[in-house]
């Protein structure tokens, strides 16, 4: 079975890969390619949300919203930035903010 790939920063990679993770940092600009390839070889794509924040809104929901490989943005060790607000985004697609 294919490895993880988690795409973030050095640090937080060096922990990942002793996980067996495959790693990758890319650099600015290059979040959503970087994300094609985790997509397209691996089962499981593990987002720092820094490089998440770099990615354009409609490609991340569409990673994020497929049923493989699954798609998971995970905290930044340095908290550069913040994860979504996962509770806002489901309030307001139920209808339920205005």
């Amino acid at each position: 079975m294919p490895a993880p790939v988690y795409l973030g920063d050095e640090l937080s990679a060096a922990g990942y890969r002793l996980a067996g993770a495959i790693v990758r940092t890319p650099r600015a600009g290059e979040e959503a390619a970087a994300l094609a390839w985790a997509r397209a070889n691996a089962p499981l794509v593990l987002l720092s949300a820094s490089v998440a924040a770099g990615i354009a809104e409609a490609v991340l929901r569409s990673a994020l919203s497929a049923l493989a490989p699954l798609v998971l943005i995970v905290p930044d060790l340095q908290g550069d930035a913040p994860l979504p607000d996962l509770a806002a985004r489901l309030r307001g697609q139920l209808g339920l903010e205005a």
